[in-house]
């Protein structure tokens, strides 16, 4: 019999616990099947059994409440029980448009971002960037980034995986980036709640690198359309800044 999908979200699982979240691509209405390090971690790590239930995500938003009728190390079969809209995706779209960090930072800001319901990341290459790897180490960089967004998402029970996409210039970001931009800047601008409203359902935020924009990325993001947009008299660290912009879009937006 094939499962309808509900406008409202999914039940809670039995006993009101959470359960294991994975994404597949495709997802039948009725049955699905899942493969790979997936079905491995399910039958080896979680040493989960026939009848208990996880959660599948199309990541399109869709979250499948399912039951497991079949496991092994290979594949794991799961029933589908309920189709439900994720309640854990913000309202609006927010695009990271972050400057290279030094060290492994980066991995610290995709990571939590993705907590935060961030739904893109754009690295970009900033005129006070001292992180400037090759483009081979780069898109390394990009491909391992992608992963810690993937296992953030399950972790924070997101609807969809958020996109890392290829390092690009600040100049590029600009250009591509969605409206309103904010560029989160040290010296000085109007704070989160005098720019945006719960309305919003797109925006972009621009955080620099451990030594911040230069005066001429300031001038083009405002000959561009764009706004400053100030995070307090505090001085914070380069990966703090992010977070601490992404909950403040959050609070103001009303998904936080």
């Amino acid at each position: 019999m094939k499962t309808t999908r509900r406008a409202g979200f999914c039940a809670a699982a039995k006993g009101g616990t959470a359960v294991p979240r994975f994404f597949l691509d495709t997802i039948p209405d009725d049955e699905a099947v899942i493969l790979g390090e997936d079905a491995r971690h399910i039958a080896k790590s979680l040493r989960m059994r026939p009848g208990e239930e996880v959660t599948l995500c199309d990541c399109l938003g869709y979250d499948y409440r399912g039951e497991i009728a079949e496991v092994s190390p290979e594949a794991v079969r799961v029933r589908i029980l309920e189709i439900c809209k994720s309640f854990a995706e913000p309202s609006v779209q927010v695009t990271l448009c972050q400057a290279l960090l030094k060290g492994d930072k980066m991995d610290w800001v995709v990571q939590k971002a993705v907590e935060l319901g961030v739904r893109r990341i754009q690295p970009m290459v900033t005129a006070r960037c001292v992180s400037r790897p090759d483009e081979k180490a780069l898109s390394k960089k990009v491909q391992r980034w992608q992963k810690i967004a993937l296992e953030a998402a399950k972790q924070s029970g997101r609807g969809i995986i958020p996109e890392v996409l290829p390092a690009v210039s600040f100049q590029k970001a600009v250009k591509s980036s969605p409206k309103p931009r904010l560029l989160f800047y040290e010296g000085g601008g109007r704070r989160v709640p005098e720019l945006l409203s719960e309305t919003e359902t797109a925006l972009s935020m621009f955080i620099g690198p451990e030594g911040g924009f230069a005066d001429e990325e300031v001038a083009q993001m405002e000959a561009e359309g764009g706004v400053r947009a100030t995070l307090g008299p505090r001085i914070l660290r380069a990966e703090t800044a992010p977070l601490a912009a992404l909950a403040a879009v959050m609070v103001v937006t009303g998904n936080l």
